[in-house]
């Protein structure tokens, strides 16, 4: 494959996680335009007990792009910046700045994952992700991009339904 059909492979990489995260598409919200302008308590507010709310769905988010990036780029496991793994109670402590910390996480996941799919090539893409037999790098990169519109399309239920 040429350099030039590379790259466009890369960059159609890039638009499906964009449009899926921050960038205009036409399906609709994507996962950080359902969470602009919430408010610490309709984040913390839960549908029922034991079921998860807003705030801990971004960060579950964040955690994935985080487990994804952390496997395309050879990363060790154990360095995402909370402690655990996929979901993280939330909030401690319902306030703006606790917010506003957690989304800036989800920000800032999204963007190193951006840069280590930017330094992939379309022959990457086809490469059986580390650690997997079956699973191609591919594969992982479209699915975060689904991940993220699979958990907007929640956040938007959930919106609807808080009483807040």
């Amino acid at each position: 494959m040429n350099d030039e059909r590379s790259l466009a492979v890369i960059e159609n990489a890039l638009g499906q996680i964009d449009e899926a995260f921050d960038a205009r598409s036409w399906h609709g919200t994507n996962l950080r335009g359902s969470l602009r302008g919430l408010s610490p308590k309709v984040a913390a507010w839960r549908p029922a007990p034991r079921r998860h709310n807003i705030w801990e769905l971004a960060v579950h988010a964040a955690y994935w792009k985080y487990a994804v990036r952390r496997r395309l780029a050879g990363e060790r496991r154990g360095s995402f910046t909370l402690a655990g793994s996929n979901w993280f109670p939330r909030p401690a402590a319902a306030t703006g700045a606790a917010l506003k910390a957690d989304l800036s996480l989800l920000v800032d996941e999204h963007r190193q994952l951006r840069g280590v799919i930017a330094g992939l090539t379309a022959a990457d893409l086809r490469r059986r992700a580390p650690g997997s037999r079956t699973t191609t790098i591919g594969f992982l990169v479209r699915g975060i991009a689904a991940h993220d519109l699979y958990h907007a399309g929640q956040i938007q239920l959930l919106k609807r339904l808080c009483p807040y």
